[in-house]
């Protein structure tokens, strides 16, 4: 079917608040490349918002995939359990950074993630409340979307939000709130709403992800692990965007040292197929009753082949390598860009989880998603995927694939800078 017939099957059955305003479905697609139902290809930034970090379709996810569907797809762990959910268990208990042994919970999304670490930060500590951060998006779930740091569009519409959730700056020094600013901000939080004898958990992201790509100073997440020692509080890092070799080491949190209770991740873990993960130390872990956490689909067979899969890819073809270089590529074309152009400015990145912002001018940091908009707009026409993000609308982020072959980014951010010429002019 052509573009133009699913759009009209679209309009007629997807309900408003889950269709994509994109009238291009896509039919098929080959690492940083897709083509759509009309055969027009495109060049791919967004990596279906940072799931694809070793590409779509990569052969070695592919293969491991149809392998186990030739032996099992399901039988709920829960009622008998099978080997990939236990291997993949230990993988991530192997190599994910948390405080003493770690212990694993497979869960299906980012959201359900955050949602079974908090249940398990409620069981381990008997305290209820939970502190998150301006900026911050954890899920779209009623308590997720109660953590969210950002009410349009993931509140509207939806009612009351769950209870117990406070919320604390995040330190962007860029909009005016330092980290003195945010740890003041967090002191006065646990002052005024959430005392610590009543906090099980201060969750945050140590990159913002909808919230901008803002990533947090090594010595605030030091700030957080000391202040949680301290009152009996477990720290929750949120990795399900920025993990599995987005930001040049296997999770961002690596980069300050600081070992976490419990880590949420997904997206990437996978390559596309639907897992999540809590993992966080064993006494934490073990707190809740027998048959306390699961569902019918968590860790299911193929999902979880697929992670064993995108483990093997990450050691194999030096994926954290290539993701430190492909950083380093970006951020010297980000900052030619902040050079040459009036409007781009801040330029950041942690590996290639990078970004920078449209403003009205260096001097006024004014914001102008509106611009962003125009360019997303304009780079689709030209035949790239590109995203925005950040509490302000005017942060144009990447997260291709960090396989993508060095013409196919060469094309793609070519297409970004003559987007900014003709926009931006």
């Amino acid at each position: 079917m052509s573009n133009k017939e699913l759009q009209a099957l679209k309009e007629r059955y997807v309900a408003a608040g889950a269709a994509s305003p994109n009238d291009q479905f896509a039919d098929h697609a080959l690492n940083a490349e897709v083509w759509d139902a009309d055969g027009k290809r495109m060049i791919d930034f967004a990596g279906g918002i940072g799931v694809l970090n070793i590409g779509h379709r990569h052969p070695k996810v592919v293969e491991a995939v149809k392998a186990q569907l030739d032996k099992l797809m399901h039988t709920c762990q829960t009622v008998m359990p099978y080997e990939g959910y236990v291997k993949l268990a230990q993988k991530l208990s192997e190599v994910v950074p948390v405080k003493g042994h770690g212990k694993v919970m497979l869960a299906n999304s980012g959201a359900e993630a955050l949602e079974n670490a908090v249940k398990i930060a409620r069981a381990a500590t008997g305290k209820n409340n939970v502190i998150c951060f301006d900026g911050g998006y954890h899920g779209r779930t009623f308590f997720t979307m109660a953590m969210n740091g950002k009410a349009a569009p993931y509140q509207t519409s939806f009612g009351p939000m769950p209870g117990l959730v406070y919320r604390a700056p995040y330190p962007v020094p860029y909009h005016g709130i330092t980290e003195e600013d945010a740890l003041r901000g967090l002191a006065m939080t646990m002052k005024a709403d959430s005392p610590a004898h009543e906090t099980a958990a201060i969750v945050l992201e140590p990159v913002l992800g909808e919230g901008g790509f803002y990533p947090a100073p090594d010595s605030f997440l030091k700030a957080l692990r000391k202040i949680c020692d301290d009152n009996d509080i477990l720290l929750i890092v949120d990795e399900v965007q920025s993990g599995f070799g987005r930001t040049g080491k296997l999770f961002a949190i690596e980069h300050s040292g600081v070992e976490p209770d419990i880590m949420t991740m997904a997206k990437s873990m996978a390559d596309g197929m639907p897992i999540s993960a809590i993992v966080g130390t064993d006494k934490v872990m073990d707190s809740s009753g027998p048959n306390s956490l699961g569902g019918t689909y968590t860790g299911s067979p193929t999902a979880c082949a697929a992670a064993l899969a995108v483990f093997d890819v990450i050691k194999e073809e030096d994926i954290l390598g290539k993701s430190q270089r492909l950083g380093d590529k970006l951020r010297t074309r980000f900052d030619q860009w902040q050079e040459q152009f009036t409007h781009v400015d801040n330029a950041r990145n942690m590996g290639p989880m990078a970004a920078f912002e449209l403003v009205e001018s260096k001097e006024s940091r004014k914001p102008m998603p509106e611009l962003v908009a125009a360019i997303t707009k304009k780079a689709k026409e030209k035949g790239l995927i590109l995203l925005s993000c950040g509490m302000y609308g005017n942060t144009l982020r990447f997260l291709m694939p960090v396989t993508i072959e060095d013409e196919v980014l060469e094309e793609g951010l070519n297409i970004v800078e003559e987007c900014l010429k003709e926009v931006g002019a």
